[in-house]
């Protein structure tokens, strides 16, 4: 097994382990491991899957972040991109100025802001992994949803090591395109969401869907495009900007945990439909995603997941 660690460094402030949270949502997600001192992640890079370790050592004020990059192949050649995965992944050269000037002038928002002070944006690594996730969890609870990416990750995404416990890496579009449907059902996902993930790994393989032109067009347009596809809804659709395309503006308005998060965090008598929500994030300068992702915090930390 080779190994090589290197260093990242953030724009302050930064928590790693509220940014991890954030990413991996559930406790049970077997594709980013947190032990709550290191994150872990099977990335695929240059044709073969690698393991990252991430530690954070400086403060939040100035972070620093120890990376592990190990696999069974020589590992050098892999730094540079792996580097860029996690700078992506975890949002670390993400500028969360405005948003701190904004919630300073909000009582509401800065205790929220506040509460969570260095958590970034995290996306994503690739388009592919966004649609899948969106389809896993749509009309499903999120605990659903991963434990099918869990299955999909374990049964179809490539092995960090020959090891029967080692971690995997998501699975590639090249891989899945040619599967047929119904090896999903296995999986727990029913026979529509099983076309619909061959097929929107057959576009992204084939070239019709470009990753590049997708994060060229503006909201609207992204949207339109992205539900021209197979099984893909506004809901899943703003999912995706937010979550893999970084529109940081975009709260998915047909969330319903996202909603019920709002609506608990506000206290409000009556339930919000998507044109509430657009109401609501209007009067918060274009950051409904980032109050989605600190909501979701709020969550997570009243259920005890977070220390």
């Amino acid at each position: 097994m080779d190994a090589v660690v290197f260093t990242l460094e953030p724009l302050p402030p930064f928590r790693l382990d509220l940014t991890v949270w954030v990413l991996r949502r559930r406790p049970d997600n077997l594709l980013d491991l947190w032990d709550g001192r290191v994150y872990q992640r099977a990335l695929f890079l240059r044709g073969r899957a690698a393991l990252v370790a991430v530690r954070q050592v400086g403060t939040v004020a100035s972070p620093r972040l120890h990376v592990t990059l190990s696999a069974p192949r020589p590992v050098s050649d892999l730094v540079e991109e792996a580097g860029a995965a996690l700078t992506r992944m975890l949002g670390l050269w993400t500028d969360l100025t405005g948003l701190y000037e904004i919630s300073a002038r909000d009582r509401k928002l800065k205790e929220l802001v506040a509460r969570f002070k260095g958590v970034k944006p995290p996306l994503f690594p690739t388009l592919f992994e966004g649609l899948a996730n969106a389809v896993a969890c749509q009309q499903l609870t999120l605990t659903f949803g991963i434990q099918f990416l869990n299955r999909l990750v374990r049964t179809f995404g490539p092995p960090f090591s020959a090891d029967e416990d080692a971690p995997h890496a998501f699975p590639r579009p090249e891989t899945v395109k040619d599967l047929d449907p119904e090896a999903f059902r296995a999986l727990g996902f029913s026979r529509q969401k099983g076309r619909t993930l061959v097929d929107l790994a057959r576009s992204i393989a084939v070239g019709e869907l470009d990753p590049e032109e997708l994060e060229a067009l503006e909201d609207d347009a992204a949207v339109r495009r992205l539900c021209s596809l197979r099984g893909i809804g506004r809901w899943s659709a703003e999912y995706l900007l937010l979550r893999t395309l970084g529109r940081m503006n975009v709260f998915p308005g047909d969330d319903v945990g996202g909603r019920k998060n709002l609506e608990r965090w506000l206290q409000l008598p009556e339930p919000l439909d998507y044109r509430g929500v657009e109401d609501l994030m209007a009067g918060w300068g274009g950051y409904g995603g980032l109050i989605y992702f600190h909501l979701l915090l709020d969550r997570l930390s009243e259920a005890g997941h977070l220390s």
